[in-house]
């Protein structure tokens, strides 16, 4: 596929070795100018912007992780006044607090322009009708594909989530080419437009799903490709470094990651020492030109590994492969991070409840739902069938709000789940990806 942008997209190696470098050594400056937290941070590493002398040194710099976004919650890691910011997303945190993004003029622009070029290295481009059924508003996914494809000319069908009868009938009606969606909420649209009598590879103009916010196999790619006659591509990002920015090409061999952008590492999550091409690891990105929150060395807790080798598009960015989990205990749901930390901080609010709680997760068809069971304390148990759906009714609409998920609840009695001399086991993820 021809590149969006051939300057940086073709540029060489060695050229993009020093551009990075350039790049990195300023993010540095700025962070120890502007940024209170990293600046102390480099003092207690005792390292210097001098001291970043070649690309590799970029590995003296101190790591910067999630919970500082929740410690200096809601603004304390920006670097630029409020007069720059033109906009917020937020997103789940981890005890309850959301993390908030912030971005100027100059990080709107180049989170379109990596999309831009990601969807390009796919073959979309002007003529085509892309159906953007991420969700709108402070989650990051919608806005990022939608402005993405509109930068590359392509017609935008803003469906967002849910309402799934109307989405197949506008993506029949409207001529989509394309749809950028979690891959299980596509497998769902799939199962209901059967139910209406619509063949999406036969009955549509859809050939491309542009697939993530949440972990899915190479076994579900062919699934979907098979079941709906399109090619099902991976895209990668997070709120912290923008939103989805980044995407396999043609090739469908590994997410490439921009250069001019990012700077990538993998390492061992234990020891945080690097880890080379092929050695699966945790993820960490230093994102390279971003004003108003600058990621330096950002541990995202995604597990994957570099491939250093050649891509026969040609393009001379490194790419990872697919993410096959994490390194704390996330869950994705429907495209949504839950953590059981959070589940445990609503339910801790709630009276007529105890802390002891299981997390069941599964997949119904094409849809993740996920089933919380939480004792009911002594004091609130009841043989009255009305006094404990009402309970449930409550617990059910409490974690509904703190997760923006909707989640099933089941009531046990007192004492009834398991417990646990060492760290509790609270999870049981029944999916099959």
């Amino acid at each position: 596929m021809s590149p969006w942008n051939p300057r940086f997209e073709e540029m060489p190696a060695a050229e993009l070795d020093r551009l990075q470098y350039r790049l990195a050594k300023t993010l540095a400056y700025r962070l120890y100018a502007f940024s209170p937290l990293y600046h102390a941070r480099m003092r207690e590493a005792n390292v210097h912007p001098d001291d970043i002398r070649s690309l590799e040194d970029v590995r003296k710099l101190p790591f910067m992780y999630k919970r500082d976004l929740r410690d200096t919650y809601p603004t304390g890691l920006f670097t630029v006044p409020r007069e720059e910011l033109v906009r917020y997303h937020v997103s789940s945190g981890t005890t309850g607090k959301p993390t908030v993004v912030g971005y100027t003029e100059k990080d709107i622009e180049l989170w379109t322009e990596s999309l831009a070029r990601a969807f390009t290295s796919i073959g979309l481009g002007r003529g085509d009708v892309i159906q953007v059924s991420y969700g709108y508003g402070l989650f990051t996914g919608g806005l990022g594909a939608h402005y993405g494809a509109e930068r590359i000319g392509a017609t935008v069908l803003p469906t967002s989530v849910g309402n799934t009868e109307r989405q197949v009938e506008l993506m029949q009606d409207l001529g989509a080419t394309a749809i950028a969606c979690t891959p299980s909420y596509l497998l769902h649209i799939g199962e209901v437009a059967e139910k209406m009598g619509i063949n999406l590879g036969r009955d549509t103009a859809l050939r491309t799903g542009i697939l993530g916010a949440e972990p899915w196999s190479e076994q579900m790619r062919r699934h979907i490709q098979e079941r709906l006659g399109i090619k099902a591509y991976d895209i990668y990002g997070t709120s912290e470094l923008s939103g989805p920015m980044f995407t396999e090409c043609a090739e469908q061999r590994g997410i490439h990651v921009w250069r001019d952008l990012a700077y990538i590492e993998v390492i061992d999550p234990e020891s945080g020492e690097p880890l080379g091409p092929g050695e699966r690891g945790e993820l960490v990105i230093t994102m390279l030109q971003k004003e108003a929150l600058p990621m330096c060395r950002y541990r995202i807790g995604d597990i994957t590994s570099i491939i250093d080798e050649d891509c026969p598009c040609g393009r001379a960015h490194p790419r990872i492969e697919r993410i096959t989990g994490r390194v704390d205990d996330m869950l994705i749901i429907r495209g949504i991070n839950v953590f059981p930390s959070q589940i445990e901080h609503a339910l801790l609010e709630i009276p007529e409840v105890g802390e002891h709680f299981q997390i069941v997760v599964d997949r119904k068809g094409a849809l993740d739902e996920m089933l919380v069971r939480v004792e009911v304390r002594k004091e609130a148990f009841s043989d009255k069938i009305a006094d404990l759906m009402q309970i449930q009714r409550g617990v059910a609409h409490k974690l509904r709000n703190s997760l923006n998920v909707a989640v099933d609840v089941e009531l046990v009695e007192p004492g009834s789940l398991p417990r646990f001399e060492g760290k509790a086991k609270r999870v049981i993820d029944r999916r099959v990806l």
